[in-house]
């Protein structure tokens, strides 16, 4: 299985994404681990609007 560019590590108050390949903090901080949004970035083709409706969707879970 090839090495994942992306993985949620968690950090003080939930979780963070990792960037494998740029060696840096993606995104925002999560307070649920963002399954969807990681599966969504590690797969082959990006479809860009889901992940747009996946980045809202864990950041209105933050209020």
């Amino acid at each position: 299985m090839a090495r994942r560019r992306y993985v949620a590590r968690g950090v003080d108050g939930g979780y963070r994404i990792w960037d494998n390949r740029g060696r840096r903090w993606w995104g925002d901080l999560y307070e649920l681990c963002p399954d969807a949004l990681l599966n969504e970035l590690n797969g082959g083709a990006r479809d860009y609007a889901k992940i747009t409706a996946l980045l809202r969707k864990y950041r209105a879970q933050k209020r």
